[in-house]
């Protein structure tokens, strides 16, 4: 029997000196790192991401991939391999391949990406978006460039 380094239970198995109960509440209160997403499927949201123990590393997983990846059995030796299994893109290849097609108006519905890739630069921005301010003055007060940071003014 071992000894939990935390709360003392003596149990069959440690893991990283603590019982599962101990190890678990541990794991769980670890932070995710902002801008991390879901190794498996990409998902930024910070409530459903999660510090996992995966083949000796940490890495931020969903819940649902999280919780997918604790079923498996056997679990994949790499990552790249687990990534694979956990895949939950269904746009990625056609399902209907030898089977009719019956619906009336035929046209490809797989067109562009649904979710954008670390690389994007945003949201675009849109002339609708900008707002230009005008101030009326005596081109004699202005000094220097017109594009600067200045004081804000009360309305």
């Amino acid at each position: 029997m071992l000894d939990c380094d935390v709360c003392g239970a003596k149990v069959t198995e440690l893991r990283r000196g603590r019982c599962w109960g101990c190890y678990t509440r541990w794991a769980d209160a670890r932070p995710v790192g902002i801008g991390a997403r879901c190794l498996a499927c990409n998902d930024r949201r910070r409530r459903v991401l999660r510090s996992v123990e995966l083949l000796g590393a940490w890495h931020p997983m969903c819940f649902n991939c999280h919780g997918q990846a604790l079923a498996l059995d056997p679990m994949p030796p790499t990552i790249a391999e687990l990534k694979v299994t956990l895949e939950r893109e269904r746009r990625a290849k056609d399902r209907r391949i030898g089977k009719p097609d019956s619906r009336v108006f035929v046209y490809e519905r797989r067109v562009g990406e649904r979710r954008a890739g670390r690389g994007d630069d945003g949201v675009p921005i849109d002339e609708e978006m900008i707002v230009e301010i005008t101030i009326e003055q005596d081109p004699s007060e202005v000094a220097g460039d017109l594009t600067q940071i200045r004081e804000r003014f009360a309305l």
